[in-house]
């Protein structure tokens, strides 16, 4: 009985191997044309001769379909050998995209579409594609597109797949909303955002319409923004449009700001062998930041300090973090500077620039093939990447060489359009202003700027055209051209008439750290008329003019950002040497402005500005190159209207200078979304009458106090400002209340 029930269980377990594993002989492939029994073989990923069960048989056929090139597999055992009958799918012969006009637009679908021509046709595939095609149109602002998907039969097993799009119209943003606990303006997180509500004017800017990544990059920008105003934990909850019908949407950002945070403590942990004295610097700015609003933007600017120290002292392979600790709404900040591992760049590649060449890209890296690779310097490169404005997205990809202590980097860019129409317009008390233009700054791929503008207001008619390479022939210099040309007519309160054209180049680089000096030729030909009560002085100097002068600049910008500036300075000073000349007027200016951060976010600014004209052969300056004060410079009074005058003109003078003092105040009007507050204080003089000092010409310094108030209104800002002149000239011209309308967009 023993026995029995023995081979009754060895018979059992044989036949429950036999049904779930098997040995076969050899491989028979059935039903393949075009692609190899080899090749199958390598996508199926077995071995011949070795025992088979059910799980394999399940993987390889997986890892045929996963192949994409069948369209039916079987697999099975028969006399001892392993049977794989496929199917193929058709080759797809042409891919054709129906429905979109644009050549570049469909040039960007064809690029991203997984499916090729000569690829092997896939259902699944098709589909993904379909999905892409439609996320793509998205992001270029058709929320109501859609995509069908369809092949001809063309015999052979080939086909032709097109997909048949219909992009409906795009999305249009109608408006941009900010709610929650959001602590400013509207008005000024708009200017903070790339997104931009629809108007008709902005007909090529891209960002009027709907865009989901341009939307999360908004939130990005909304989360520094605040960040940077000590608001440490904020949270952007959510942006999410809302649809108003008539392809217009409202894009929502929700906005939870928490409470301020500010810096308290600073720690500097250098290795063991390295002297603190070379990080002195570092302490004086641990000291100025010391209980002020948590920033990031103070972070990097520490950061920065110590890679310029770290270039500076050749320490080629330190690298810096910081580590961030939480008392209260106080934040202590950890820096730990230590040496990382030796590594040179073996390779660089620069991908996805269609348009940019090559080199323009690679004129703006710091660090090149052969070099030492360098944190701080690569991260300088994205930064100098993206500030370039050709693309929508700049990363990097850092790849490791196996068993080498080299590494590959890939620098990954996004194009995006860099052509601009621009159009404004402004009225104020003195006259209207309307001014058009047309920009292309990535010219043919080789990143030179031409830009064409032309103004017009009640006094003139001006026409510029001109030209910047910011890496004149692959250096760090750049070289620019202009031509220009205007009417303008100032007879009736200065008594002359200008008509003027010219050219000018130059070149400029960055001479030491945000210090920037530009320097140049420009050659022009007026001609000068009087109007006939002027005085017998002031038509001595009609006729033709030819000048050729020589100009330079220095700029030391050390603002905080460029926009909405609430700390740092910028300093400039700019001088015009003549070469030929009737009057050999050699021209100084200098402005400096500074800019301070002080209660509830008010900002505090002082500017000044001093100019100079005098003549080297003791000749006359003529009238258009004279000094006259800009309402802009000297609020409460008649733009220019000040100063020494002969008979009824003014006639501007040889020496000029302004001082403005101003401050925001939020506490007014603090539950306004679209209006700022302000108030001033104005102090100016312009004097110096060369070709007769028997003319009045009083030195006494105008002043004046004011209030201004800048409205958001959807057509541009409006500006009022009310001032009242504290001391004036006995001839000068008052004007209490201005204002001014418009935009530039």
């Amino acid at each position: 009985m023993f026995k029995f029930f023995l081979h009754f269980f060895l018979l059992f377990i044989f036949l429950i191997f036999s049904a779930h594993s098997n040995n076969y002989e050899k491989i028979i492939v059935n039903g393949n044309e075009r692609i190899s029994n080899e090749t199958i073989l390598v996508f199926s990923q077995i071995q011949e001769n070795k025992a088979l069960d059910e799980n394999s048989i399940n993987e390889i056929l997986k890892n045929l379909y996963q192949s994409g090139f069948f369209k039916d597999v079987t697999v099975k055992i028969e006399n001892n050998n392993l049977i794989i009958e496929v199917l193929e799918n058709p080759i797809i012969q042409t891919v054709f995209i129906e429905g979109i006009k644009r050549k570049k637009t469909e040039e960007s679908i064809y690029e991203i579409l997984s499916l090729k021509n000569r690829s092997a046709y896939n259902l699944a595939f098709v589909k993904n594609d379909e999905v892409s095609i439609l996320n793509f149109l998205k992001n270029e602002g058709y929320y109501f597109s859609n995509v069908t998907s369809s092949y001809q039969d063309l015999g052979g097993n080939k086909i032709d797949l097109l997909y048949k799009i219909n992009l409906g119209q795009k999305s249009k943003i109608s408006k941009i909303s900010f709610i929650g606990d959001k602590q400013f303006k509207d008005s000024t997180l708009k200017n903070i955002i790339l997104s931009e509500e629809y108007k008709f004017w902005k007909f090529l800017s891209g960002k009027k319409y709907l865009n989901e990544s341009l939307i999360n990059y908004d939130k990005r920008l909304l989360n520094n923004f605040y960040k940077n105003k000590g608001f440490f934990n904020v949270v952007i909850q959510s942006s999410f449009a809302n649809y108003l019908g008539n392809d217009k949407f409202e894009v929502v950002y929700n906005i939870s700001s928490g409470k301020k945070f500010y810096f308290n403590e600073f720690t500097l942990n250098l290795p063991v062998d390295y002297e603190r004295v070379n990080f002195e610097q570092l302490d004086k700015i641990f000291k100025e930041l010391k209980g002020k609003n948590y920033s990031l933007n103070s972070i990097d600017r520490i950061l920065n300090e110590i890679d310029k120290i770290v270039l500076n002292e050749q320490f080629e392979f330190l690298k810096s973090t910081v580590i961030e600790s939480i008392q209260n709404n106080l934040i202590n900040l950890t820096f730990n500077i230590g040496e990382s591992e030796k590594y040179y760049v073996q390779k660089i590649n620069i991908l996805g620039n269609n348009i940019t060449r090559e080199e323009v890209i690679r004129n703006n890296l710091l660090v090149d093939e052969g070099d030492a690779f360098n944190e701080i310097l690569q991260t300088r490169t994205l930064n100098n990447l993206r500030s370039l404005n050709f693309f929508s997205n700049v990363e990097t990809e850092i790849l490791d060489v196996e068993n080498e202590n080299k590494k590959i980097i890939n620098i990954i860019v996004e194009e995006k359009s860099t052509g601009e129409i621009m159009a404004g317009a402004g009225v104020g008390t003195g006259g209207g202003t309307v001014a058009f233009g047309v920009s292309e700054n990535n010219f043919l791929g080789r990143g030179i700027e031409f830009s064409s503008d032309i103004s017009v207001s009640a006094e003139s008619l001006k026409g510029i055209l001109s030209m910047n390479n910011p890496n004149y022939k692959g250096s760090n210099r750049s070289l620019n051209a202009s031509l220009e040309s205007s009417i303008t007519d100032r007879l009736k309160n200065f008594g002359y008439k200008s008509n003027k054209s010219g050219f000018s180049f130059g070149s400029g680089f960055e001479f030491y750290d945000d210090l920037y000096w530009n320097t140049g030729i420009s050659s022009y030909v007026e001609k000068l008329e009087t109007d006939s009560t002027a005085s017998a002085s002031m038509k001595k100097q009609e006729g033709s003019y030819f000048d050729v002068l020589f100009n330079h600049t220095f700029n030391y910008d050390k603002r905080n950002q460029r926009y909405q500036t609430s700390d740092g300075y910028i300093s400039r000073f700019a001088q015009n040497i003549p070469l030929i000349s009737k009057s050999y007027t050699l021209t100084n200016s200098y402005d400096y402005k500074i800019y301070n951060e002080w209660l509830d976010e008010n900002i505090f600014s002082i500017a000044f500005f001093g100019k100079t004209t005098n003549s080297l052969s003791g000749k006359d300056v003529k009238l258009s190159d004279r000094l006259y004060l800009p309402a802009s410079k000297l609020r409460g009074f008649e733009s220019g209207k000040v100063g020494p005058q002969d008979g009824t003109d003014f006639i501007g003078g040889n020496y000029a200078a302004t001082i403005n003092i101003a401050t925001t105040l939020s506490q007014i009007l603090p539950n306004s979304q679209n209006t700022n507050f302000s108030i001033f204080f104005d102090a100016a003089n312009v004097w110096g009458i060369d070709y007769n000092s028997a003319l009045d010409d009083e030195s006494k310094i105008r002043s004046s106090v004011g209030i201004a108030v800048d409205f958001f209104t959807p057509i541009g800002p409006l500006n009022f400002s009310f001032s009242e002149a504290i001391t004036k000239g006995k001839n000068d011209i008052t004007e209490s209340f201005r204002f001014n309308l418009g935009t530039t967009f």
